[in-house]
């Protein structure tokens, strides 16, 4: 379904650089549009010209400058609408990825007829063409931007469709729902069995809560999580985190306020991205630093995705002076293990940073936390803008179910649109445009 725009510029020939800045092995030039196997014709010499060369080959010659001049050589890779990335005609020029040489190749596509891709554009194009639909868009840029394997994997799983299957089968169900209801007031004296009404948008329902309760992992498997160590001075969060990272990268002492302001560390657990970030120790103080150092530890704990409270389990226990709103995702441990133990309670995991004892089973829960129970194998909600657009139509959903028929039946329509802009099947070019934004020229 080719999907019609008021944008300009959307029938010009476009090209950019397809891969990242730098020196490399392999460069890659991208022209696409009408006059984009004509560029090619003009700029690549070959045994063969890529206008009179089947979609699907390449072409290995060189690439010629304004003046005939060699520019380097490469291959030529052929690409006819509409199969191709965009849907259009495309040429890659493979090149050796010296900054120099990828940009005098562009600069001649660019004299040869061609303008500059804007941020996104052949994915942009790729979706106006019906080549993807918004939620396979957005899974391009979260692959591009991939820095772990979860991040990777739910990526490639956007990429195949299979979130808007699962969404396409809950308009499935919405839109057969939608025709019982419209056959009832249409013909009431034939009448519709109640659970040819009921069981579908029960089903598609129960499909719109398990999507939402994907949103959080998916959400921080694309952009990462923070998670926030909290505790009383020397109640062991310095030693956690250099544990955790493997390294020392905060600096632990037996003096109490050590750390006065918040220290941060990147690292992967669960196949998530997560800043751990190391806080002062709450108490009560005069030290007019340490205090500006206490307020900033709980207002980070307030902007947390996980927050890890630490006690002594060595000293007499004592209650963390941070009350936690009631959906933090809240971890507690009882530090130094290793030591004779003050106190113990069945609910808080123990760990020592000293010896590792515990640190597989924080590990763990931390996994649980930030992913939750979803499963690696089914595709997440990635985005808040998909989250947002799943909850609104659940919410239409449950109201229908509690309406008379004719007020079901606007619900369930309301419904169906939130789901289409999901999928961007019916969608406002601002929605997409924000889509977009982020992505890089070149793709």
């Amino acid at each position: 379904m080719t999907r019609i725009s008021s944008r300009s510029g959307l029938s010009d020939t476009i090209a950019a650089v397809a891969t990242a800045p730098g020196h490399a092995g392999v460069g890659v030039v991208r022209v696409s549009g009408p006059e984009a196997l004509a560029i090619a014709d003009a700029l690549f010499a070959g045994r063969r010209r890529p206008s009179q060369t089947p979609g699907g080959r390449f072409l290995f010659g060189g690439l010629l400058g304004a003046g005939g001049e060699r520019l380097d050589e490469g291959l030529c890779l052929v690409f006819r609408a509409p199969h191709s990335y965009t849907g259009e005609d495309v040429a890659e020029f493979q090149t050796h990825g010296s900054p120099a040489v990828l940009g005098e190749v562009l600069t001649r596509a660019l004299e040869l007829g061609a303008r500059t891709a804007r941020p996104g554009e052949f994915t942009l194009r790729a979706y106006l063409a019906g080549r993807l639909d918004l939620t396979q868009a957005e899974a391009v840029l979260n692959l591009v931007e991939a820095d772990t394997e979860t991040a990777r994997k739910q990526a490639t799983l956007g990429l195949s469709g299979a979130l808007g299957e699962r969404v396409d089968a809950v308009a499935r169900d919405l839109t057969l729902t939608l025709s019982s209801i419209a056959a009832l007031l249409d013909y009431p004296d034939e009448g519709v069995p109640e659970e040819e009404r009921q069981t579908p948008l029960a089903r598609a329902e129960t499909e719109l809560e398990a999507l939402l309760g994907t949103a959080h992992a998916g959400r921080v498997a694309n952009q990462g999580a923070r998670i926030a160590l909290i505790g009383a001075p020397n109640a062991g969060k310095s030693s956690l985190l250099n544990a955790l990272l493997g390294y020392e990268r905060s600096i632990v002492t037996p003096i109490a306020g050590t750390t006065r302001d918040y220290l941060e560390a990147g690292l992967s657990l669960a196949g998530v991205p997560v800043t751990l970030v190391d806080t002062a120790g709450l108490r009560d103080t005069e030290d007019i630093v340490e205090a500006a150092g206490v307020q900033q530890a709980v207002r980070l704990a307030g902007g947390a995705d996980v927050v890890i409270t630490l006690s002594d389990g060595s000293q007499p226990r004592e209650a963390l002076p941070l009350e936690l709103p009631p959906t933090t995702r809240a971890i507690h441990l009882r530090t130094k293990a290793d030591l004779p133990a003050a106190w113990t309670d069945p609910e808080v995991l123990e760990v020592s940073a000293a010896t590792g004892a515990g640190l597989p089973e924080l590990r763990e829960r931390l996994g649980t936390e930030l992913l939750g129970d979803v499963s690696r194998s089914e595709a997440w909600l990635g985005s808040e803008r998909q989250a947002d657009a799943a909850r609104r139509a659940l919410e239409h959903v449950r109201l229908a179910r509690q309406l008379p028929d004719d007020l079901a039946s606007i619900e369930l329509e309301e419904a169906l649109l939130a789901l289409a802009e999901l999928t961007g099947r019916d969608v406002q070019d601002d929605v997409v445009d924000a889509v977009f934004r982020n992505f890089c020229v070149g793709k």
